[in-house]
């Protein structure tokens, strides 16, 4: 099945540590490369949850934002420590003592002194426990989506290969004709010079031309590619690299295709063929 390197997913668990939330978000990108916010009480749970993000995607600039909601109030997480601010307090007396009209010290100003409010301690192998299962639920999502958006890609890049065979099998249906038109031409531009040729050379230089002319090759080589990419697309792994090779050798026989054409018809197939690979590529580049 064909994913896509672009989607998004966002869970929330709620226990009796507190609210937590996950954030996954992906878009395309060469590599897997792993962004990640995670609160600092948390932060000894990072590498797991990189390892566990490797594990389970290919392609992708992945961003990942873990928050953490203590289920603790306020009143619960502030705990003073006594002696630090017994010691502060001496202290602001010692210099109120040495000072003349210096402003007394607020009850605020003494919480706000490193040290005073003991953090509330964690127990952070529940939630650690939690997050772990709470990352393997947004992976599922991702992927899901991420599915669902191949899905949407492989049918846009189907449908340019149907176009893209059609315009094929029409200049192939007419590469005959041309030929023969081109000899006629060569041969009526000769016999105007009112010269006498030589028709073994003539007929030499006429097979030459119309072998330089001749687009055969390219169009068995633009039907060798839509089927490389059609069993491609169903392929149970990672295509994007492969599809963006197919796509730079599909662009290379249009533009030889463009180069070689000798009517107006088989000029426009060209042009109309390079702007179905672009459309392609450019789907191409979100796939993983």
């Amino acid at each position: 099945m064909t994913h896509s390197m672009t989607g998004y997913a966002r869970v929330v668990q709620e226990s009796e540590q507190g609210q937590l939330t996950l954030e996954l978000r992906a878009v395309n990108h060469r590599y897997l490369e792993i962004s990640m916010r995670i609160p600092e009480e948390l932060r000894q749970f990072e590498m797991a949850l990189r390892e566990r993000l490797q594990a389970k995607l290919g392609r992708g600039k992945l961003d990942c934002n873990v928050r953490f909601r203590s289920a603790k109030s306020s009143a619960e997480a502030v705990q003073v420590d006594e002696n630090m601010a017994r010691s502060i307090l001496a202290a602001c007396d010692q210099l109120h003592d040495w000072m003349q009209n210096s402003a007394r010290i607020t009850p605020l100003e003494v919480l706000a002194w490193p040290g005073v409010v003991k953090e509330s301690q964690l127990d952070t192998a529940p939630v650690g426990r939690q997050l772990v299962a709470l990352l393997d639920q947004a992976v599922d999502e991702l992927i899901k989506m991420r599915e669902q958006e191949g899905i949407r890609l492989e049918e846009m890049i189907t449908s340019r290969l149907t176009q893209i065979a059609a315009l094929v099998a029409d200049v192939r249906q007419r590469r005959l004709d041309v030929l023969k038109a081109i000899r006629k031409k060569l041969i009526t531009r000769i016999a105007e010079l009112d010269v006498t040729a030589d028709e073994q050379r003539l007929e030499q230089e006429l097979v030459f031309i119309a072998q330089k002319l001749d687009v055969a090759e390219e169009l068995d080589r633009l039907d060798s590619h839509i089927k490389a990419v059609n069993q491609s697309l169903e392929k149970q792994e990672p295509i994007g690299r492969r599809l963006d090779f197919l796509m730079q050798e599909f662009n290379r026989e249009a533009n030889t295709l463009g180069s070689k054409s000798a009517d107006s018809q088989t000029t426009q197939a060209a042009v109309e063929l390079k702007v179905l690979i672009e459309q392609m590529r450019e789907q191409v580049q979100n796939i993983e």
